[in-house]
């Protein structure tokens, strides 16, 4: 039953690794406050000759490199989202264009907060491992005992922080992705979760069953 899955949940992998970076390229067409560590990247790139997506994979490496401490251990979808959504979102920012229309901007950040929650839906829900930040909230999770909210939220305080102090755009974007992100990436995990043979569940497993992770 589960080989048979298989093509699905590659399939279903990759296209969810790919609309994220386009979710990321909306989002920051629209102005109007990225997400916490894409606002740390566009921070960044203002200060480097790279591109978003090269210093988003750089930033990834550098987390992965965190879990080493931590014992986190990396699946096949955790190292495809270190290398594959940067370059998706460089793709993005290609097709979508820069606009100062507030009405243009809005719908950008609605489809790409949109699209970035069912994309997270979709890699989370083929079985692959986590991203590498989702794993690094998880790790510091399981490492440290607090709850996840507030690892959460202290990773991504700290990261808005930096990035903001760097150059990037925090906004009113940045609150409603907050807000917004958690329950919509929770009812795109139920629905594209691909059911697989019950096995004992690990605290690790726990972490990120769709009523537990909050995007």
């Amino acid at each position: 039953m589960a080989g048979r899955r298989m093509p699905r949940r590659i399939v279903q992998l990759l296209i969810g690794l790919f609309l994220y970076g386009i979710g990321i390229a909306f989002i920051i067409r629209g102005a109007l406050g990225a997400a916490p560590w894409d606002v740390l990247s566009q921070g960044i790139s203002m200060h480097l000759p790279l591109s978003f997506g090269m210093i988003t994979i750089i930033v990834s490496a550098i987390v992965l490199l965190v879990w080493i401490p931590i014992r986190q251990k990396p699946g096949v979808g955790t190292i495809l989202n270190a290398v594959l959504v940067g370059p998706s979102a460089d793709i993005g920012f290609l097709v979508i264009p820069e606009t100062d229309l507030l009405w243009v901007r809005v719908v950008f950040f609605v489809i790409g907060l949109t699209t970035l929650a069912a994309a997270t839906g979709l890699y989370i829900g083929a079985h692959f491992g986590p991203g590498p930040r989702d794993g690094l909230m998880t790790g510091l999770h399981r490492v440290t005992g607090r709850p996840i909210w507030m690892v959460r939220t202290a990773l991504e305080i700290t990261v808005v922080v930096i990035g903001w102090l760097l150059g990037g755009i925090v906004g009113l974007g940045t609150v409603a992705f907050a807000l917004l992100v958690g329950p919509m990436c929770q009812f795109f995990m139920r629905v594209f979760e691909v059911k697989l043979p019950q096995r004992p569940v690990s605290s690790r497993d726990e972490d990120l069953r769709p009523d537990s992770v909050t995007g």
